[in-house]
């Protein structure tokens, strides 16, 4: 298992601004809504629901959202939602996979389509970019859950595949089948985690440096901003100078 890992995904979510809260907040019930909805509607007998109420606990989404979110499911006025995944070629090469909810098929795709093509990349057909991409388990704690040593030790005994640390916090990866166990025997050993969920990581890194960085950042933060779009997913390798010169 790599300690440090330089296989880094770049994730990018919604709602580190105060301004992308609400949009955040929208998007945890709308998960709720359809777990809740495919399942029992008690987060103790539905594995996906128990997983996106403690996901939303972690983003601090009120209990009584999440309690609305959860009765939602079960009236009759609760949206049908569909889940499409969308695959595609951003500025130099980059791979990027977009997971959506929506309660309108044509209406998600057009809009996934215009914004690859306004952005400088390219919508592909479905597998033409997870191919290059492992399903696995995700589960995400802030650095207040210890040093990466100690992250580290409880990630091995729990099972888990590998484990990257940064000032951000730690990142643990487990087999798709795997997450469930992990993941309790983490909470065990750590404490609740901030997010807990089924991801895309790439098997290998595409290098993008200059104006290309800025037009991959606008195409992901485009995408992100539509509400139909749950998560985005990119396999960019972006240097710590360029990173710094887009944040600067």
């Amino acid at each position: 298992m790599a300690g440090h890992s330089k296989f880094k995904n770049i994730m990018h979510r919604k709602g580190r601004a105060d301004s992308a809260r609400s949009k955040l907040f929208s998007k945890l019930s709308r998960e709720i809504t359809v777990a809740a909805k495919q399942g029992l509607p008690d987060p103790a007998m539905n594995a996906r629901l128990r997983l996106a109420v403690n996901n939303a606990k972690g983003e601090s989404l009120p209990k009584d959202v999440i309690e609305r979110a959860i009765k939602k499911a079960s009236g009759g006025d609760a949206e049908a939602y569909e889940e499409i995944r969308y695959e595609g070629f951003g500025p130099g090469g980059v791979g990027v996979i977009v997971e959506t909810l929506t309660d309108n098929r044509n209406r998600t795709a057009a809009t996934v389509r215009s914004t690859f093509t306004k952005q400088g990349g390219n919508l592909g057909e479905t597998g033409s970019v997870s191919f290059m991409w492992d399903r696995v388990g995700q589960i995400v704690y802030g650095p207040e859950a210890g040093s990466e040593d100690k992250v580290m030790e409880a990630a091995i005994e729990a099972g888990a595949e590998d484990v990257e640390s940064d000032e951000d916090g730690h990142t643990i990866y487990t087999a798709f089948d795997g997450l469930s166990d992990v993941a309790a025997a983490l909470e065990a050993a750590l404490g609740p985690a901030k997010s807990t969920t089924l991801a895309w990581r790439p098997k290998a890194l595409t290098p993008i440096s200059g104006d290309a960085v800025a037009t991959l950042m606008k195409l992901i933060e485009a995408l992100e901003d539509d509400d139909d779009i749950q998560t985005v997913y990119s396999n960019a390798d972006i240097s710590a100078e360029d990173l710094e010169k887009l944040e600067g």
